[in-house]
């Protein structure tokens, strides 16, 4: 019977399995090397930690990414810089008293398996503080480290940088603001939402900036249709249901469409509708600085001279002085013991993208380590949840064979690049849906149409935010129904700074529209309940 619980950093993923296991009545002990919570979202200008950069501005929606029973206040903007984060992570931390159970400043050295591990599932854990060692044994471990761990440099890929190349190259993790790079000709490498971020920042102050793109990439606003937040007008169960209903083909051509409906993408030499490996990135001012000449894209480097890139297309730009990186993160887990962590070579190697599944005692946790299409860090409360109810004895897990079973069914081939790694996101609804479901806190869309239709639609129909997952079953909160049901009133609730007079009577249409769709929700609800599974194909969105 597990009882305490090591759970390593403090970030998002740290802080819901604290309360977590609060909840499920565990001991919890969180172990944060910084001297503060937050983890990536944290801003620092010293180096030594991977943290956000100055002008950073969350991807997802304020609804879309809060703990599942702690909204984020009515009068936060819809998009959080990282300060307004912070402050709403310190508002939770507060709120249910997780402070108490961090050890600040303490760095993990070493996780191991106690020799009694096959009949105990107990580890080993070593940590350091101010210079001073100390062992702890614990029946549980979570780990809440995140995929932004090490910085992926792959010099050996690009010839020249670290032999004639006489600028400066650096990775993206070392950059804070843009004023160390005004007035030079800078090469940014990499065109993820970093990449993106970074590119029209920098074009701001530097005399050039030339990205480097090697893959078709689609580019999308936070803004969707009259101005909403776009993850809460594309997430939702009736899109997902559109996914899993129509053909996949017409469902990628909707979708093409759509991005192309912005800005013509193949005329920008972003992406193509023929293209079967691309991306998707959230970026508002990337098409006008391209349209305007600030950011002129290029493909993909070949090699560098002294002071020049030479691109695989043939073409050559001359005088950069430097050259960011943007190539992404590695996740070595160097504490782990060599005999767990060989285990699994990515997220895809671990049950649900959580457990290793060859262990003898499922007392290891990885959480925060998926890839969706939405929040992560809603996607990390909820593998927490499920993680402290299998450790309190809630819920079970299947057989090792089982467990080995899924993981090499749902595992897609490997790529060596952990930059396209992070390509590979699952849907958002179906991998929530996944882990509630084997935690017993998925929402039935049938069971809410005969109980409350004013809900349902609501569920069915509108953003499948975070409060879905507290209806039922265990943790089961009180305020869910209410926070559904508000949710657009707290997200517009920022822009009443002016009020103009708009007569149009929008609430009419909405009652005519709920009484038209009403009949295929309850379609939609049965097929859910007869197809639990549905839409495991990847979908594409935005992510935190």
């Amino acid at each position: 019977m597990v009882r305490s619980v090591a759970i390593i950093g403090a970030g998002v993923s740290g802080l819901a399995s604290v309360k977590c296991c609060l909840d499920e009545g565990l001991e919890p002990t969180c172990f944060e090397r910084s001297e503060d919570i937050g983890g990536l979202w944290r801003y620092t200008v010293s180096g030594g930690r991977v943290s956000v950069y100055r002008s950073v501005i969350t991807n997802t929606s304020k609804e879309m990414s809060c703990f599942s029973d702690f909204p984020c206040p009515e009068y936060f903007p819809s998009y959080l810089p990282h300060s307004l984060l912070m402050e709403y992570f310190r508002m939770y931390a507060q709120h249910f008293d997780l402070l108490r159970y961090i050890h600040f400043k303490t760095t993990v050295l070493s996780v191991r398996k106690r020799p009694d591990f096959a009949t105990s599932g107990q580890w080993a854990v070593v940590t350091e503080t101010n210079g001073v060692q100390e062992s702890h044994i614990f029946d549980a471990v979570m780990v809440c480290t995140g995929h932004f761990q090490e910085p992926y440099l792959p010099l050996a890929s690009f010839p020249g940088i670290d032999t004639r190349f006489k600028g400066q190259y650096l990775h993206s993790q070392e950059y804070k603001d843009a004023e160390a790079f005004r007035g030079k000709r800078v090469l940014v490498v990499g065109i993820g939402n970093t990449g993106g971020d970074l590119s029209v920042e920098l074009s701001h102050v530097a005399a050039k900036v030339f990205l480097s793109v090697r893959s078709s990439t689609w580019v999308v606003s936070r803004l969707s249709d009259q101005g909403f937040p776009l993850d809460m007008i594309s997430t939702t169960r009736f899109n997902h249901f559109l996914d899993w209903l129509l053909p996949s083909a017409l469902m990628r051509r909707i979708r093409f469409r759509k991005f192309n409906s912005w800005f013509n993408h193949a005329k920008y030499g972003l992406a193509s509708t023929k293209s079967s490996n691309f991306k998707v990135i959230i970026n508002e001012e990337l098409p006008f600085c391209l349209l305007s000449g600030t950011i002129v894209l290029k493909s993909n480097v070949k090699e560098f001279t002294e002071s020049s890139a030479v691109f695989e297309d043939g073409t050559t730009e001359e005088n950069i002085d430097v050259v960011l990186f943007a190539t992404g993160y590695i996740f070595p887990f160097s504490f782990l013991e060599e005999s767990v962590r060989s285990l699994f070579d990515d997220n895809r190697s671990l049950y649900k993208r959580i457990f290793p599944p060859q262990l003898e005692k499922p007392t290891l946790a990885i959480i925060g380590l998926v890839q969706l299409t939405g929040s992560v860090m809603v996607g990390a409360e909820m593998q927490a949840r499920w993680v402290t109810g299998i450790f309190a004895g809630w819920n079970k897990l299947p057989s090792t064979s089982k467990m080995v079973a899924d993981v090499s069914k749902k595992k897609p081939p490997v790529e060596s690049n952990p930059s396209e790694r992070k390509n590979l996101k699952m849907s958002f609804i179906s991998y929530m849906d996944e882990i509630a479901s084997c935690a017993g806190t998925k929402p039935s869309i049938l069971k809410l149409l005969l109980t409350d239709p004013r809900l349902a639609l609501a569920v069915f129909f509108g953003p499948c935010s975070p409060y879905q997952y507290r209806l039922v079953g265990q943790g089961k909160w009180r305020g869910a129904r209410e926070a559904i049901l508000t949710q657009w009133q707290r997200t517009l609730k920022p822009l009443r700074t002016r009020v103009v007079d708009d007569s149009s009577n929008s609430s009419s249409s909405w009652h005519w529209m709920c009484l038209l769709v009403l009949p295929a929700a309850f379609m939609a609800g049965f097929l859910f309940s007869k197809y639990p599974r549905l839409g495991w194909s990847p979908q594409i969105g935005p992510q935190l």
